[in-house]
């Protein structure tokens, strides 16, 4: 099948091109991300592959589907920037990677979650200016203390067993289902008022839905512990920034560590070092000494992008073969795009 395939980036090429050799699509690599003024670049593609700062809105789709365009392909397990309500109704199916490697993106997080309770990156920065002082390193340690696990699936669930069997923390949790397994190591499941309460540290492991949209925000940050570390490797707008700030400074929280931000589809993914970023929030963000921010990195391993573009090649065989689409968004569920 012909697939246009937007917003790539050399390891996407890489992955793809090699997955590819069992599938022998089409490819055609785009660098452009996709939005209304780039949708034309897919005409005559039945499929489009996207990531996920492509903007797949309902003028987005109508064009896709203008062109010829049946099949929405996400290289990701997220679909919050899909308006399934338009693919519902102009009949575009749209897929995804709803697991592509839970691993990769757990142990990335306890990765952050050291690195800012223990001031890792201050204290690299000191070295490499020959600074071998250890005034202002003073960590703390994870063994004893009480982590919120927002989200149990099947990344939220590494987490808490790294935390709770690797670590020694005590966990709580919060999802809309309970997972037996974690109750029978000892997590209790509560309500997120009591979680934040309750919790040293929250870490987010939830999709991006209405409910959850801005589930951190100045009410939330309020009722939380004093002195409390956020982590966030799931979806920026899970966090309300403005109200961080305003937490971070009030010293309510005493640490952030982020891989996702709301409003990073301006930013991440491109190189940026010789440019003027006028996004003053995400600027004033830098400026606290206790926050650790990535460009949203965390899935980035070999098996989680050799994964990837496996499943997305598959489910795009499937499609073209007629075959039931194992891994089909459920446009009935119509999540709002943004």
């Amino acid at each position: 099948m012909r697939v246009a395939v937007f917003n790539t980036k050399a390891y996407d090429r890489r992955f793809l091109d090699q997955a590819n050799r069992d599938f022998g699509h089409e490819l055609r690599y785009l660098d452009a991300r996709m939005d209304v003024t780039t949708a034309s670049l897919a005409h005559g593609c039945p499929a489009v592959c996207v990531f996920v700062n492509d903007v797949v809105d309902a003028p987005v789709i109508e064009a896709l589907m203008a062109g010829g365009t049946r099949l929405l392909a996400l290289r990701s397990a997220g679909f919050n920037n899909v308006d399934l309500a338009a693919a519902e109704r102009l009949g575009v199916d749209v897929v995804r990677v709803p697991a592509y490697s839970p691993h990769a993106v757990s142990e990335f997080t306890i990765g952050l979650l050291l690195a800012v309770e223990r001031y890792i990156p201050r204290a690299w920065a000191r070295v490499r200016d020959n600074n071998f002082s250890l005034d202002g390193l003073i960590g703390r340690n994870l063994h004893g203390r009480t982590v919120g696990v927002v989200g149990t699936g099947k990344i939220g669930a590494l987490v808490v067993r790294a935390l709770r069997l690797g670590f020694g923390c005590t966990v709580l949790a919060n999802d809309v289902a309970e997972d037996p397994d974690l109750v029978a190591m000892g997590v209790r499941y509560v309500d997120r008022r009591t979680l934040l309460a309750e919790s040293d540290i929250v870490t987010l492991h939830c999709p991006l839905t209405p409910d959850t949209r801005h589930l951190i925000d100045l009410d939330a940050i309020e009722h939380a512990r004093d002195g409390f570390t956020i982590v966030n490797t799931s979806r920026g707008a899970l966090i309300d920034t403005t109200a961080l700030i305003e937490g971070l400074k009030r010293r309510k929280i005493a640490a952030v560590a982020l891989d996702v931000y709301e409003q990073e589809a301006d930013l991440f993914f491109e190189d940026l070092s010789s440019e003027i970023v006028s996004d003053d929030v995400f600027q004033r963000l830098l400026t606290f000494p206790n926050v650790l921010i990535t460009g949203h990195q965390a899935f980035l391993t070999e098996e989680a992008l050799e994964a990837i573009a496996r499943t997305t090649l598959q489910s795009i065989a499937d499609a073209e073969a007629g075959r039931p689409l194992a891994n089909r968004v459920d446009t009935s569920l119509i999540v709002p795009s943004h």
